[in-house]
């Protein structure tokens, strides 16, 4: 790639004469000026069609009134700037969401990109070893765009030939502490272009309240809280099994209970039915009316619970069989949400050998064989280790809430995940700050997701209850 220049041998030569440096002159080659001139006006001419071509309303903003002012007087290209500003003026105080849509996420982008990112991204590439310098010459990836949201900086790189997604994942402190952002995102664009996202701020500080019971009866998606980007998080139950892994005090209750309450219209509609199994006997407990006789606390009543599910799984298996291969919720088959508080008390702490086999197989049996007859697990714990949950990989979509170690980050969702910005070990202990927070990684995709699950309180549970309990155990 790069050629060796004359004078490259002189480190090779070595003096015998003490005292004396060796002198050695590198031979001179002189450019012809026309080829400079050329040179010259060729960079001008294509930065000036760039700038064109990438900012055409700019563009039009400063030559218009200039070119107006040159042909008819200043008077003239003075009413033309004056009276679009006066016009645009009040547009921010009465539509700030299609100003910022239209105008001011660009606007800020272009400030962001001129004052943080071009200023610093020679010695941040260069410091963080992203970049190199060879022979005086800096070879840098290079900036194609800056765009703003509400809440962070979406920086498009096209990187340096050779490299790869994983020399940025490494360094994603280096860029976050480089451009003052609190973290940094890696996603691939596309082929040599990756998407870096800074955060400005945290839209997900405020603690969410429990969303309100949905009118439509669906199976899901279900609507459990809020995305980073102001999205709603919709959980897929249906058709899939999710893992929720999280320290204590993380908010696993609110994930659960906010799919509960997101399903509840189709339990009452008799096409979803909800399996709890709770052995802390502090969790579903609360909404105990809600499962009726399908709701185990103990671990020998857990086993038989995870054992009958098994049983209808296979029966309605053995129907299907050769007839349909995925499952469409009806009223004499609906879907089975089984919902486990703190698995590993009953595959891992277990000290009844004969009890962990039996839950331990049932589980594996379910995780392997439920999804297309319409059964799904919703397993929480708190120690993600492999010796404590033998089949988490068995779970296509999974949810780390604040973990104690970033080793941990990459047990739940998977190898590259911490490095591509889940940092699920740095969520904030302090219940209103951190619980419910979480970062997704779906089956369908390898690049973890932020958001928040709403807080369903205990004054919401027991409205749950008085509402529903007595029209689901009918």
């Amino acid at each position: 790639m790069f050629k060796k220049l004359p004078g490259d041998e002189a480190r090779t030569l070595v003096t015998t004469t003490p005292d004396t440096a060796v002198v050695f002159r590198p031979a001179v080659v002189r450019t012809p000026a026309i080829v400079t001139i050329t040179i010259f006006l060729w960079r001008l001419l294509a930065g000036v069609v760039r700038l064109l071509w990438r900012h055409p309303i700019a563009v039009a903003v400063l030559a218009v009134p200039t070119v107006l002012g040159v042909l008819y007087g200043w008077r003239l290209a003075l009413v033309v700037v004056t009276v679009p500003l006066s016009l645009l003026a009040p547009w921010p105080f009465f539509d700030r969401a299609s100003f910022n849509r239209w105008m001011g996420w660009r606007l800020l982008a272009w400030w962001r990109l001129v004052w943080v990112y071009r200023r610093h991204w020679q010695p941040v590439m260069i410091v963080s070893g992203l970049g190199r310098n060879l022979r005086g010459r800096d070879y840098l990836p290079r900036i194609v765009r800056v765009t703003c949201t509400s809440w962070a900086d979406l920086v498009t790189v096209k990187m340096i030939s050779g490299q790869s997604v994983k020399d940025w994942t490494d360094r994603i402190e280096h860029l976050a502490h480089g451009f003052g952002a609190t973290s940094c995102r890696v996603t691939v664009a596309r082929s040599g272009r990756l998407l870096l996202a800074f955060p400005r701020r945290d839209p997900l500080a405020t603690p969410l309240p429990a969303l309100p019971i949905p009118e439509v009866v669906s199976v899901g998606p279900v609507e459990i809280g809020r995305c980073e980007d102001g999205t709603p998080w919709r959980l897929k139950v249906h058709g899939t099994h999710v893992l929720v892994a999280g320290a204590t005090g993380a908010g696993k209750g609110s994930i659960i209970w906010s799919t509960i309450r997101g399903l509840l219209p189709a339990v009452r509609a008799g096409l979803v039915q909800v399996w709890a199994l709770d052995p802390k006997r502090m969790e579903l407990s609360f909404g105990r009316d809600l499962f009726g006789d399908r709701y185990a606390a103990s671990p020998a009543a857990c086993a038989d619970l995870l054992e009958a599910a098994v049983t209808v799984m296979q029966e309605r298996a053995d129907r299907f069989a050769g007839l349909q291969r995925s499952h469409t919720p009806t009223v004499e088959d609906p879907f089975v949400l089984v919902v486990v508080d703190e698995v590993a008390f009953l595959t891992a702490y277990q000290s009844d050998k004969g009890l962990k086999l039996r839950i331990s197989a049932a589980l594996a049996t379910l995780t392997t064989q439920g999804r297309a007859v319409g059964f799904g697990v919703m397993a929480a714990l708190q120690d993600p280790r492999k010796e404590v949950m033998n089949v988490r990989n068995l779970f296509p979509d999974k949810i780390a809430l604040r973990l104690d170690e970033s080793e941990q980050v990459d047990m739940v969702l998977g190898d590259g995940a911490r490095d591509r910005g889940a940092l699920a070990d740095h969520i904030s202990p302090v219940p209103e700050q951190g619980a419910g927070i979480g970062y997704i990684r779906l089956e369908t995709s390898p690049d973890p997701i932020r958001a928040r699950a709403g807080y369903v309180s205990d004054a919401d549970i027991r409205a749950m209850v008085a509402d529903f309990a007595k029209e689901v155990n009918q």
